[in-house]
């Protein structure tokens, strides 16, 4: 007993009850009030649907929630809720916008339910979430995201989608009442001329028939309204990177740019940037589905690095997105961390080529040996050369073939990808093609395969991608690999990074002798989620140059974020598009086809 403290229960009582008294801290008013938007929401659908809820307990709670306009009105509960559906993403993200709506719409349920139901108890609920709403505006500062008129057309496919099924439900709800038996397609038909405040061919007894029609028409109505709403708002284009924004970031690559072998791809236009206050240093990033995604270690003097990271962070906040580094170096890394208490864990393993220590010789390297061997016999050739070396019809020839071999929609790549080739700007990028004389030329004449490289500061590369024809005999990467490691003295080059594996040093640890059961299950699931993604492959592809290791690292703010994380970085790599089909998209360009069928080669980073 001399250890234990005595509890006074009266206190601890009080205090609880003060606490409920004050409501939920500051912090967590975002959370409460999205799941209690999100509550009434569905509870207002379900008793918009559902005939015998209407009249169950369950409803009688649903009456005195905010949200829930009277008991006759289902069309009114049915568009409230996919309402406030709709509106509890934006509140649990701060969004300002939500907020506005959110104190516009409580208090308008409130005097609907006054003067329908003369509920006091459902208007001093919805007086109490107001209030809790007014009194923390601070908490609901987030920007829009960035945004444009094409998402409208996203809207009326998802919502209309939605629509047709809950709708279906509806007509379905009421079997006591269905006139006669109507199949499945006059169900359907039912649906769609309701959506569009139509009498269909189903019939009901009773009343039931303008209820059915009159939630149908409300869920075609909220569909129409949302979706000219999002189509004439104003536009709020994704951030792109400026010419100044450009030449500035060249400024400090020139200078800097040595020390990070993905310093290069900072470049692609389609990013954002924001610079520290000195303007030394600089983060570039993309925005996908909510997540500030940065990519490899800041641009510049490492000194300024952390002006940029906290620019970087008050941009995040500014908009209630996800903060996220893909593929940052270790010293990127403690930076990150250390400067905005973010964790980090270990994503993978960049190789990376000392060209003084590259060599075929020995036994390590005998089956690149071998295959290089074997491919020159074959009659192909190889060139190596800067960008600004070649001249314009080649050049093209190699950008078209480039895009034909794709393979791909979309292309790939975000974190260890330029996305260009040629640009009249990027005259030191590398490249390196393959060449075999055919009897009858192709569209690109003789050449059979491209490699292109960005510069890596003053004395190194970093490969960008790998397209060849599929017609080529195998082995096309690794000649034209071994061909820049040996021309790379000549053109000043002291090593090239390679491609980026994932996971590599649990797969090479679990295929050891001795490695434990975890470790060996760990690894297991890695091969066989090599099926879908290059993991496997990339370490077992990486691992014939005989490299030296670099890990790189996944910055985040909270594990529960890493899914999410995660799901962003794949679309940003391009492995998940949920964009609109390509032959939709405003100006996509057109895909010229490969007598070859020629699909995409590329080994490249996930």
């Amino acid at each position: 007993m001399s250890g234990t403290v005595p509890v006074d229960d009266s206190r601890n009582d009080a205090s609880r009850i003060r606490r409920i008294l004050r409501g939920p801290r500051p912090e967590a008013v975002p959370t409460f009030v999205a799941r209690a938007c999100t509550l009434v929401g569905l509870l207002n659908i379900a008793a918009g649907v559902f005939p015998r809820f209407r009249h169950s307990r369950m409803h009688a709670i649903a009456e005195v929630l905010p949200g829930a306009l009277g008991p006759f009105a289902a069309a009114l509960a049915l568009s409230c809720g996919v309402l406030l559906l709709l509106l509890a993403h934006g509140l649990r993200r701060n969004k300002r916008r939500a907020w506005r709506a959110a104190v516009v719409l409580l208090p308008a349920g409130a005097v609907a339910q006054f003067a329908y139901r003369h509920s006091v108890i459902g208007v001093l609920i919805s007086v109490g979430l107001l209030a809790l709403l007014l009194r923390h505006p601070g908490e609901f500062k987030a920007l829009p995201d960035p945004r444009s008129r094409w998402r409208a057309l996203a809207n009326f496919v998802l919502l209309g989608a939605g629509s047709i099924g809950l709708g279906l439900v509806i007509v379905s709800a009421h079997p006591n009442k269905v006139v006669g038996d109507p199949s499945i397609t006059d169900r359907l038909a039912h649906v769609m001329y309701g959506l569009f405040g139509l009498e269909g061919p189903v019939d009901y007894a009773g009343n039931t028939s303008w209820t059915v029609g009159a939630s149908l028409g409300a869920l075609g109505l909220v569909t129409a309204i949302t979706t000219i709403y999002l189509a004439f708002r104003p536009e709020h284009p994704a951030a792109r990177l400026t010419d100044d924004d450009e030449a500035r970031l060249r400024t400090l690559l020139e200078k800097h740019g040595s020390r990070d072998s993905l310093g290069h791809f900072a470049l692609r236009r389609d990013k954002g940037v924001v610079f520290s206050p000195s303007g030394k240093a600089a983060v570039t990033y993309r925005v996908v589905s909510g997540v500030m995604l940065a990519s490899g270690d800041p641009i510049g003097d490492v000194e300024a690095w952390p002006g940029a990271i906290e620019r970087f962070m008050d941009e995040a906040k500014a908009h209630s997105w996800t903060p996220a580094v893909m593929g940052c170096s270790e010293t990127g890394g403690q930076v990150w961390t250390r400067e905005t208490g973010l964790d980090a864990l270990e994503l993978g393993d960049e190789a990376v080529v000392d060209v003084a220590d590259f060599s075929l010789s020995g036994r390590a390297m005998r089956n690149v040996r071998q295959m290089v061997k074997r491919i020159e016999r074959n009659g192909y050739e190889t060139r190596v050369r800067r960008i600004r070396d070649l001249g314009e019809a080649e050049l093209e020839r190699i950008q078209l073939a480039a895009d034909a071999w794709r393979g791909t929609d979309t292309e790939r790549g975000f974190s260890m990808a330029l996305g260009r080739i040629g640009d009249p700007n990027d005259g030191d990028c590398l490249i390196a093609t393959a060449h075999k004389a055919d009897e009858e030329p192709g569209p690109y004449g003789d050449l059979k395969a491209v490699l292109h490289f960005v510069p890596w500061g003053k004395d190194g590369v970093s490969l960008d991608l790998m397209r060849r024809d599929r017609a080529a005999d195998p082995g096309m990467n690794e000649l034209l690999i071994v061909a820049a490691l040996q021309a790379a003295p000549k053109l000043g080059i002291a090593h090239v990074s390679l491609n980026f594996a994932m996971f590599r040093a649990a797969l090479a640890r679990g295929e050891k002798i001795g490695a434990g059961p975890v470790l060996r299950a760990w690894r297991g699931l890695l091969v066989f989620l090599s099926r879908w993604f290059q993991i496997e492959s990339l370490y077992k592809f990486n691992a014939k140059f005989r490299p030296r290791w670099e890990p790189r690292f996944v910055v985040y703010r909270s594990s529960k974020d890493l899914p999410r994380i995660g799901f962003a970085a794949m679309q940003a790599e391009g492995f998940v598009t949920l964009g609109l089909p390509g032959f939709l998209r405003r100006g996509a360009p057109k895909r010229r086809p490969c007598p070859h069928h020629a699909h995409d080669h590329e080994v490249q980073a996930a």
